[in-house]
């Protein structure tokens, strides 16, 4: 199950980022009805793919070993509205709205863990299947409906909002093809208009967000600018992580935007301000397949398994924005001291026929590696507009 999720990610930017297919006969396909429980992945106030076990091993330096309890918030003050990559396994264009075990898997590593600060909300879509995009890649194209997912998206953000929202402050999360579907969202409706003012962030993760070099506003969107701090509301966060000694290479999928004068935006949730910032990850614990086709190293020497879904490594992992002619990425530094029991690395790069795909970086736990950041941003952002909003 989580080996098909991660390859799925492994191809969720090619939509996004240029691979031509094939387009869908015009047709017009019935529109879901998000009035209906079956549509959502996630709700507020019931067991659904975000009513998961989000329990965390933390493995200190000292090979020392501790459980992390985690606990929704029930009284949450904010919204979440989160899109998820490409992992559908259907082998349509498009897929069904039933949801499968790969959708529910990919809630659990990138989404279910912002209900310690707000209300989830996570709407089933018919994306772009991963049987496409491997068809795209092979150059036998499918016939693919791109508006149709992007509808959907669009139709679930309507429901929510007329239904759901009741003037509440909310955070847009994404990755990957998510997060090209919410930047698409965001400059058609909220850009300019009278809802970027219950926007407190939009987190878009693992795309290339255009903005003009040396600049925080003024390319992918015209009004919401980049995040700079915790406290500041109404901005984007959005980076690619690669590996501080294995930069983008010339092929690289990430890290460049298109257009005259523009860069990918990075934006380190270590360090909104800038410079380098420790990181605070939430990583698979265990399983070959979890995080790459490596074989992940014992946490701890000697040997420990653990017994949780989640590890964190506090310490081991820092990061800092780089902008140079390779690219504008988030640079992860591995700090591993072989004198000490805790592993020196992690698993994440994508790995074909034992060869590192370094023109991917480590796309495949871009939200992980810094969710736990992402997360305590999320908290001091929904404080600060709770702040502006009694003000008014």
């Amino acid at each position: 199950m989580l080996r098909n999720f991660l390859v799925a990610l492994m191809l969720a930017l090619v939509a996004a980022d240029g691979v031509q297919a094939q387009t869908a006969e015009k047709t017009t396909p019935a529109k879901n009805d998000y009035s209906k429980a079956e549509t959502w992945l996630c709700r507020p106030g019931r067991e659904d793919a975000c009513a998961v076990d989000l329990t965390t091993t933390i493995v200190s330096a000292d090979g020392k070993l501790k459980e992390e309890k985690f606990v929704a918030n029930p009284n949450a003050p904010i919204d979440c509205f989160y899109v998820y990559p490409t992992v559908s396994n259907d082998t349509t264009p498009n897929s069904d709205m039933n949801a499968g075990p790969e959708e529910r898997s990919v809630i659990q590593h990138q989404f279910a863990r912002f209900g310690v600060q707000c209300r989830v909300f996570a709407p089933l879509y018919r994306q772009v299947t991963l049987a496409a995009l491997r068809a795209n890649l092979l150059g036998r194209p499918m016939a693919v409906d791109r508006a149709l997912a992007y509808n959907d998206v669009l139709d679930a953000w309507k429901h929510y909002l007329a239904n759901d929202n009741q003037g509440r402050g909310v955070v847009l999360i994404g990755h990957s093809q998510g997060s090209g579907m919410l930047t698409q969202l965001i400059r058609n409706e909220i850009d300019g208009k009278p809802a970027q003012k219950q926007l407190i962030s939009a987190l878009l993760i693992g795309t290339n967000l255009a903005v003009p070099k040396g600049q925080d506003v003024g390319g992918a969107f015209k009004n919401i600018p980049l995040c700079r701090a915790a406290t500041q509301t109404g901005c984007a966060i959005s980076y690619v992580t690669f590996r501080e000694n294995v930069p983008p290479p010339p092929n690289s999928l990430f890290g460049r935007a298109l257009g005259d004068g523009m860069v990918a935006a990075c934006t380190n949730p270590a360090a909104l301000i800038g410079g380098s910032g420790a990181l605070h990850a939430y990583l698979a614990a265990a399983g070959r397949g979890n995080t790459s086709s490596l074989e992940p190293k014992p946490w701890v020497t000697p040997p420990q398994p653990l017994k949780t879904p989640f590890a964190s490594v506090p310490g081991l992992l820092t990061a800092e924005c780089v902008s140079n002619e390779k690219g504008s990425y988030l640079a992860v530094r591995v700090h591993g001291n072989p004198a000490d029991p805790r592993t020196d690395d992690i698993v994440g790069d994508i790995v074909v026929g034992n060869q590192v795909q370094t023109n991917w970086g480590l796309h495949l736990i871009d939200v992980q590696i810094a969710l736990g950041n992402l997360i305590d941003i999320v908290g001091q952002q929904a404080k600060a507009y709770q702040a502006k909003q009694k003000k008014k």
